[in-house]
C-alpha cells in the first residue's frame, strides 16, 4: 500500500507540474522556445547548366556567399577573441573586399557586437567563392568552432558565369544576380526547367549549438543541351568582327544553320559600343525587323518559277538600268554604267536586277497583288517560326486590302508591288531569311530553327526536342532545282563571286538595302545600309546554310564585296572542321594509339578516355562529367595515360602551362586575375610565373601555340 501511495503522489505531482507549466509558465517557455528555433528560410536550388551541342559548359551557377556574425554565440570568450584579432581580420577583409576600408569593416563589426545581434552581415553584398575561401583563412574566421566565433554564412548558388565569355551570350541570355530572375534568351525561355525548386530549412538550437535542419530539400535545376557548336560560334564571331572593324559597321549578325535538322550551330549578334568594342547587347538576328533588300528577290523568283509566270529561257528588258514604275524610278545598281539591257530570267537573279525582278512581278500581279502576297505566304518566307525567345518578331508582309467600295486599295499604292518584289515594304528578321534559304538547300523541306536538343538531369536525358518540319515542300521540286542552280550561278558568275571558294562550290544571294529613317525616309542625313549574303554549302550536298548581315552608315555598301568574304571565311573553316574523320573511321585495330591529353580540368578527359577504352588510371565514369573542375596534369607512355590531381592554392598563381585556353581562362579568372590570350593551341608561356604571390586584379598574359 505504501508503494501505491508513493506512486499516486508522484503522479499527482507530475500532473500538477504539467498543468503549472502549461497555464502559469506558458509565456515564459514560449519565449524560450522562440530563442531555440528560428523561422524557416529558403534554401536555394542550384540553377541548371547550359551546355553546347558537344557538352561544353556555356553557362553555369557558381556559389556566392553572405558572411554573417552571431554575437550571442561565444559570450565572453568571443568578445576576448574579437578584441585581440579585430584589426588583423579587418585588414584582411579589406584586402579581399577592397570596396570597404579596414576602418569601415571594424566599425561595422563593433556596431553588431554592441547591439548583440544574432544575425549581423559583415558585408551586405554577396561575395564570390574565391573571396569566401580567402576569408575563411583569416584570423578569427579560421576558428572551426562556430559556437565560439559566431561566424556563419549563407550560400547562394545562382550567380551565372559563362566560361566562353561573350560567345552566343545574347542567345544564352542572362540572370539578375540580385533576385535570381532570368531576363532574356534561353535562360528566360527555359527558366522553370533551369531554376529547379527551392527547399526550406530552419535553425534550431541543440545543446547550445545552432544547427540547420532541412524541412524540404531543394531540387536542383536540369541542364539544357543546346545546338550551339562552340568552335563554329568562335569562327563566325571572329570573321564577322574583323570585317565590321574593317568597313566601320555598327551592327553585325551571323546565323549558321544545319540544313537537315534546322539546328542553329552558331548565332552572333554584335553591336558596336561607345568605347569602340563589340558586344552582344541586342538579339538582332531574331528581332531586327527591317527591309531585307535583294535577298528577298529569291522569294520573288520562286513565285515566278513555281507559277510558270516565266521560263528560264525567257528574256527580260532592263534597258539602261532605269525604268519608271508608276511614276517612280526603279534603278539597277549599275544604272550609271548603262544597265544590263536584255537579260535572261536566271541573269535577273545573277545580277540582282531590281528592274528585271519588279518588271516580271508587276506585269503579272499588278491588278491582283493579293495573289503575289499569298504566294509569299505559301512558300514560307512569312512563316511565324515560333521561336523560344520573347524578343522574336514574326515577319510583316502585308496583304493588300480594299475599302468598302471594293474599288480602291486602303493599304496599298501603285508602287507597292514593284518595291515589295525587291525586298522593300516588308520587314523580316535574319533568322527567317536563313530559314527560307535553308529550305531551298534542303530540297524544299523547311525546318524550324532548333536551339535546344534536349534536357538532362544527372547525366540522363529527361526530355528531347527532335528536329521539326514546318513545311514538307515549300514549292515544286522542279522549282527548287532551278533555284539551286541559279543561286550557284550568282556566286560563280554573278554579283557574289567573293562569297565563293576554290575548295568547294557555294550557292547564295547578296542583299544591299537602304535603311528607312522613319519619318525621315531613306534620304535623311547620312544614308544607312543593310548589307547581307545568304547561302549554303557545299552546293553538291548542302550541309550548312549561313546568313551574314551588317548595318553601316555611308557608302560604299555592298553585300557581295563586304558580306561575301565573311561567308567565305566561315564556310572554309567550318568545312575544314567537318573534314575531320570520326573516331570509328580513324580506328586502327593493329596499333594502340595513345592520344595527347592537355593539362587542366580532367573530368571530361577521363570520361572520354574511358568511353574510348584508352588505358588510364582513373575510375570509369557512368555519365557525362558534372560538378566542380578537377585540376590535374597528364603524362603518357606507350600503354597508358596517367592523370595526376593537383591542388590549387588561393595564395599563389597556378601553373597553366599545357592547358587549353578554356581551362586556363576559367582557372585564372576564378583566382581573380585578368587574362590576355595570344595565339591558339595550348599554353606555352605565362607572363606571371607559377608560384608567385597572387595579386587579385593583376593582368596575366598567356601565349598559346
Amino acid at each position: 500500500m505504501a508503494v501505491i501511495g508513493i506512486l499516486a503522489l508522484a503522479a499527482i505531482a507530475i500532473i500538477f507540474k504539467m498543468s503549472y507549466t502549461m497555464f502559469v509558465d506558458h509565456d515564459k517557455w514560449a519565449e524560450i522556445a522562440k530563442g531555440a528555433v528560428r523561422d524557416s528560410v529558403v534554401q536555394k536550388a542550384t540553377r541548371g547548366r547550359i551546355l553546347s551541342s558537344e557538352g561544353q559548359l556555356m553557362a553555369s551557377s557558381l556559389p556566392e556567399y553572405k558572411i554573417i556574425l552571431d554575437f550571442q554565440a561565444g559570450g565572453e570568450l568571443q568578445d576576448s577573441l574579437l578584441e585581440n584579432k579585430i584589426d588583423s581580420m579587418c585588414e584582411g577583409l579589406h584586402r579581399i573586399i577592397p570596396q570597404k576600408t579596414a576602418a569601415e569593416f571594424k566599425e561595422r563589426i563593433l556596431q553588431g557586437q554592441k547591439l548583440k545581434k544574432r544575425y549581423w552581415p559583415i558585408y551586405t553584398r554577396r561575395i564570390s567563392f574565391t573571396q569566401f575561401k580567402d576569408i575563411r583563412e583569416l584570423p578569427y574566421f579560421n576558428i572551426k568552432n562556430r559556437n565560439i566565433s559566431g561566424f556563419t554564412w549563407e550560400e547562394f548558388g545562382n550567380r551565372r558565369k559563362k566560361p566562353f565569355g561573350s560567345l552566343a551570350s545574347r542567345t544564352l541570355g542572362s540572370v539578375k544576380p540580385s533576385n535570381d530572375s532570368a531576363v532574356s534568351g534561353l535562360e528566360q525561355s527555359y527558366d522553370s526547367i533551369l531554376r529547379g525548386t527551392n527547399g526550406f530549412v530552419h535553425r534550431q538550437k541543440v545543446r547550445n549549438r545552432w544547427l540547420s535542419i532541412t524541412d524540404i530539400p531543394p531540387v536542383n535545376g536540369a541542364d539544357l543541351v543546346t545546338t550551339i557548336d562552340v568552335s563554329m560560334q568562335d569562327i563566325c564571331e571572329k570573321a564577322l568582327q574583323d570585317k565590321m572593324v574593317e568597313i566601320g559597321a555598327h551592327i553585325g549578325v551571323v546565323v549558321l544553320m544545319e540544313v537537315a535538322t534546322g539546328d542553329v550551330k552558331a548565332i552572333v549578334n554584335l553591336g558596336k559600343q561607345d568605347d569602340g568594342t563589340f558586344f552582344e547587347d541586342v538579339p538582332h538576328a531574331i528581332s531586327d525587323m527591317m527591309e531585307p533588300g535583294s535577298t528577298f528577290k529569291t522569294a520573288s523568283m520562286m513565285v515566278i518559277l513555281d507559277n510558270d509566270i516565266a521560263k528560264l529561257t525567257d528574256k527580260v528588258e532592263t534597258g539602261n538600268g532605269i525604268k519608271m514604275m508608276h511614276g517612280s524610278p526603279m534603278k539597277d545598281h549599275n544604272w550609271h554604267r548603262g544597265g544590263y539591257g536584255t537579260i535572261s530570267v536566271p541573269q535577273v537573279l545573277m545580277y540582282s536586277s531590281n528592274v528585271g525582278t519588279s518588271t516580271i512581278i508587276d506585269n503579272y500581279y499588278f491588278s491582283h497583288p493579293q495573289d503575289y502576297v499569298q504566294n509569299l505566304y505559301n512558300i514560307g518566307i512569312a512563316e511565324d517560326l515560333k521561336l523560344p525567345f520573347k524578343e522574336y518578331k514574326k515577319p510583316r508582309i502585308r496583304m493588300p486590302e480594299k475599302d468598302k467600295t471594293g474599288k480602291h486599295w486602303k493599304n496599298w499604292s501603285n508602287t507597292s508591288l514593284a518595291w515589295m518584289s525587291i525586298g522593300y515594304e516588308t520587314q523580316i528578321a535574319p533568322i527567317n531569311t536563313v530559314t527560307f534559304y535553308n529550305a531551298i538547300a534542303n530540297g524544299g523541306k523547311m525546318m524550324r530553327p532548333r536551339f535546344v536538343k534536349h534536357i538532362e538531369k544527372d547525366g540522363e536525358i529527361i526530355q528531347e526536342f527532335k528536329p521539326e518540319v514546318i513545311k514538307d515542300q515549300i514549292c515544286k521540286p522542279s522549282t527548287i532545282k532551278k533555284l539551286q542552280k541559279i543561286l550557284r550561278l550568282v556566286v560563280k558568275d554573278g554579283v557574289a563571286k567573293q562569297a565563293g571558294t576554290k575548295q568547294f562550290q557555294v550557292a547564295g544571294k547578296t542583299g544591299t538595302a537602304q535603311i528607312s529613317q522613319g519619318k525621315g525616309g531613306y534620304k535623311s542625313g547620312l544614308t544607312s545600309y543593310l548589307i547581307s549574303f545568304c547561302g549554303f554549302f557545299p552546293y553538291d550536298n548542302p550541309k550548312y546554310t549561313c546568313i551574314v548581315c551588317m548595318q553601316k552608315k555611308g557608302a560604299p555598301a555592298s553585300g557581295g564585296t563586304m558580306c561575301g568574304p565573311v561567308f567565305r571565311s566561315i564556310a572554309e573553316k567550318v568545312y575544314a572542321k567537318d573534314l575531320k574523320k570520326t573516331l570509328l573511321e580513324a580506328n586502327d585495330t593493329i596499333h594502340m594509339h595513345i592520344p595527347e591529353v592537355k593539362n587542366g580540368d580532367m573530368l571530361s578527359a577521363s570520361y572520354l578516355l574511358n568511353t574510348l577504352e584508352i588505358n588510364n588510371n582513373q575510375k570509369k565514369n557512368t555519365a557525362y562529367s558534372k560538378g566542380t573542375p578537377i585540376w590535374a596534369t597528364s603524362t603518357s607512355d606507350n600503354n597508358m595515360i596517367t592523370i595526376t590531381k593537383k591542388e590549387i592554392s588561393a595564395k599563389v598563381v597556378p601553373n597553366v602551362i599545357g592547358m587549353g585556353a578554356r581551362d586556363a581562362l576559367y582557372l585564372l579568372e576564378n583566382c581573380g586575375l585578368k587574362v590576355i590570350i595570344e595565339g591558339t593551341g595550348k599554353v606555352e608561356a605565362q607572363s606571371i610565373y607559377a608560384g608567385e604571390k597572387l595579386v587579385k586584379g593583376a593582368t596575366i598574359k598567356l601565349t598559346l601555340k
